[in-house]
């Protein structure tokens, strides 16, 4: 098993800087095994390292879901308002690497969002090659029209400006003005831009399940940690 610097532990699960690492130790915070630790540069397991008394937090890599309300954008930049990544541990976003979504959702979107450390994943899951089916409940401005249904399955809707038609879709008619679609891609306002091209407005939009994942019980605005495994 791999051992590393005590000081490199602390910086790359977000706690403190390398060099910040030395007051943590003087302060009797870390510890090894129940023993206060005094070098930083002291190779251990990650697993034998507490840090104020607790494990080190998701040493494996960070994969939640989150359910996101509306308002929050899934961009950092401040200039776009609050973001999803302040409902999440501060931490998280000093990790290196930081957390970032699997995709996005947009403001006004609520609904299923997963976060992860792990590029790997990001890539995965948003690669329409993979085809990992995200279920999103839209509701529009007018009655539906049954022949939705077999357009937005034939692979030939095209976006404006787009060139490439929109992979097939399944779509579920609920109620009047309700419908759930099971996408396995993901443009820029992808659902939105599907129902507006045949003269419809989607007026609230909740993705209920990424893969095998659904949100269960979970309260907007909380997250629950997750296994690859199981998407």
């Amino acid at each position: 098993m791999t051992r590393f610097r005590i000081d490199q532990i602390l910086s790359r699960h977000g706690y403190c800087s390398r060099g910040e690492s030395r007051g943590w130790l003087k302060a009797g915070r870390i510890t090894l095994r129940g023993i206060p630790v005094k070098d930083p540069s002291e190779k251990v397991l990650v697993e034998d390292l507490r840090v104020d008394g607790e494990p080190v937090d998701h040493p494996e890599g960070i994969l939640v879901v989150l359910h996101k309300p509306a308002g929050l954008v899934c961009s950092r930049d401040e200039r776009e308002g609050p973001n999803v990544f302040s409902l999440l541990p501060e931490r998280w976003s000093r990790r290196n690497p930081p957390i970032t979504s699997v995709g996005r959702l947009d403001k006004e979107t609520t609904g299923l969002l997963l976060i992860t450390d792990q590029g790997d994943l990001v890539q995965r899951w948003t690669s329409p090659r993979h085809k990992v089916t995200k279920r999103y409940l839209v509701e529009v401005d007018q009655d539906l029209d049954p022949t939705l249904v077999p357009l937005f399955a034939s692979g030939s809707l095209r976006l404006p400006d787009e060139s490439d038609p929109c992979l097939p879709a399944t779509l579920t008619l609920v109620t009047p003005r309700t419908a759930h679609l099971d996408l396995v891609e993901g443009r820029y306002h992808q659902v939105r831009r599907m129902f507006a091209s045949q003269g419809f407005r989607v007026i609230s939009l909740h993705r209920s399940h990424f893969g095998a994942l659904d949100l269960g019980d979970l309260p907007a605005g909380q997250w629950r940690a997750v296994v690859a495994e199981s998407i």
